[in-house]
């Protein structure tokens, strides 16, 4: 069977570059390489260190190039490189695998047998389309899962800019002035919005009942006279597809510098959507993170995933140890004492300059995490005013004795290109803020359903967010300073901690801070 095969050749291999850091790879390699033969689907969370690292593709890709049949590998570009250009390279010399593997945004042809590695926009856009690119029942492995419903939201949102309603007036002659008056309504409504950091305002009622009423006005027009009217503009007929409120997100996003406003739309539910792309080929998702539960399933209930293989790797408890300091001497978030007793503490933990990681000469910056923005811009410019140019706000350019004030958004993006921390100070968890206009309308859709949106969306996304941010941390053992004292005093803080394991915990830092 190709599982025992795949299993030989990777323990030969494996003997002969030496003792991996994951130990994982076999049990990896034989669960894809089953899925192949099976035609069954499979969730794989990875985690730890291999995940930042990416040691665990080795093992996917050995049964990916000894299956006789063809594959699909989905990964971003930065993964799909180094895949292409290194991994799979290596596999080829050392195993004379001679299997074909192509990149690109659709099939190479009804001949092909080999590997073909395309972007999630490419696969995700023909699936939940036409599905006229890549033919159905071929076995498909997504990389980087961890991203998927933030590519599934980018991928089905429609946004409707400027032009598009000059694009929408053109179309529809006989109804210009309606065009443009619902036009100059909703861009006045967005700009008289308060400001918000994130530049984005949910429709209100009126909003949507202009929205309503054009459409229902164009609908009416086209109906009654098809041929005195053009088609409607391709983005606009997408747009009335999504428009479904209040089931669907709409939402202003605006720069108010250039005086632009557009309009967007988005399912806040995905499984209705997603559910029928699962049934149409074998799908093997791994992610560092993807849910705190081992059968994930949560994560499977919002993707539409039915009945698969669910396995959660253990974190190797040696290699992937942290040290985590847990004060509890800190005031809550949202009280007012909090932001002083922050700044207070974050002094504490830079008093030495830069630590070297634990059992090692080395150095790495400092990163402080925290998602509160007025907050954020207020410690990056006293930590400046007393450290210098050390301190930068959201820069990806660092050196190793640097300290790296950053939101969950930039460090997500960018981590995997930075040195790893030899200090990372976790200001406040990453539970989305009620205050973000997408979070608040995410939560008022289970609201609605009467659902628990604390436990459905809330809490799992900030336990996969604190589980990959810390996983540089773990390259060299660093320190991971936990400042919500929230891990402490709420029901969810045992949950937090053992998501964070393994770990060494502290109550009190080290005798050599302050030294």
């Amino acid at each position: 069977m190709i599982e025992a095969q795949v299993h030989q050749q990777l323990r030969a291999l494996l003997r002969e570059w030496g003792e991996p850091s994951w130990p994982h790879h076999l049990t990896l390699a034989r669960l894809v390489a089953r899925a192949l033969r099976l035609g069954r689907s499979a969730l794989l969370q990875v985690g730890g260190l291999s995940a930042y690292q990416g040691e665990y593709r080795l093992s996917y890709l050995i049964a990916l190039m000894m299956w006789p049949g063809p594959a699909v590998v989905v990964a971003p570009d930065p993964t799909a490189q180094r895949v292409l250009m290194v991994d799979i390279p290596r596999l080829q010399e050392k195993l004379g695998l001679r299997k074909p593997v192509q990149m690109g945004d659709r099939w190479p042809g009804s001949g092909f047998n080999g590997l073909l590695i395309t972007s999630p926009g490419a696969w995700l856009g023909d699936r939940l389309g036409d599905g006229s690119c890549f033919p159905d029942g071929i076995p498909t492995l997504i990389d980087d899962a961890d991203n998927l419903e933030l590519w599934l939201q980018q991928q089905l949102t429609v946004a409707l800019a400027p032009l598009d309603w000059n694009h929408l007036a053109l179309a529809y002659p006989a109804h210009q002035g309606l065009i443009q008056d619902t036009h100059v309504a909703l861009t006045h409504a967005a700009f008289q919005r308060p400001v918000n950091p994130y530049h984005r305002y949910l429709l209100e009622e009126g909003d949507v009942q202009q929205l309503q009423r054009l459409h229902q006005v164009l609908t009416a027009s086209r109906a009654i006279a098809p041929q005195a009217e053009g088609p409607m503009p391709p983005q606009w007929a997408e747009f009335w597809r999504q428009f479904n409120p209040p089931d669907h997100l709409l939402w202003f996003s605006v720069e108010r510098d250039r005086g632009h406003m557009a309009l967007h739309c988005a399912p806040v539910e995905l499984a209705t959507a997603l559910a029928p792309v699962w049934r149409r080929q074998p799908v093997v998702l791994i992610g560092a993170a993807l849910d705190p539960d081992a059968g994930a399933d949560n994560f499977r209930q919002r993707l539409g995933l039915d009945d698969l293989t669910c396995l959660q790797f253990t974190p190797h408890r040696q290699n992937d140890a942290i040290q985590l300091y847990l004060p509890s001497h800190l005031p809550l978030p949202n009280t007012p004492q909090f932001q002083g007793a922050l700044h207070q503490e974050i002094r504490r933990l830079l008093s030495p300059p830069q630590l070297p990681h634990p059992g090692s000469s080395q150095l790495g910056p400092t990163v402080i995490l925290l998602d509160d923005l007025p907050l954020k811009g207020q410690l990056g410019a006293t930590l400046a005013g007393e450290l210098g140019s050390r301190v930068q706000v959201e820069q990806a350019e660092i050196g190793p004795n640097s300290i790296l004030v950053s939101g969950w958004e930039f460090w997500r993006q960018h981590r995997a290109l930075l040195p790893p921390p030899a200090l990372l100070i976790v200001a406040t968890l990453p539970l989305p803020s009620l205050e973000n206009p997408m979070v608040a309308g995410r939560v008022a859709y289970h609201k609605r359903r009467r659902q628990d949106w604390f436990r459905l969306y809330l809490f799992p996304t900030a336990v996969t967010e604190l589980q990959r941010a810390i996983a540089p941390s773990r390259q060299h053992q660093g320190m991971v300073a936990l400042l919500d004292s929230r891990v402490h005093y709420r029901s969810y803080g045992a949950q937090i901690l053992a998501a964070l394991s393994p770990a060494a915990y502290l109550r009190s830092l080290p005798t050599e801070w302050g030294e």
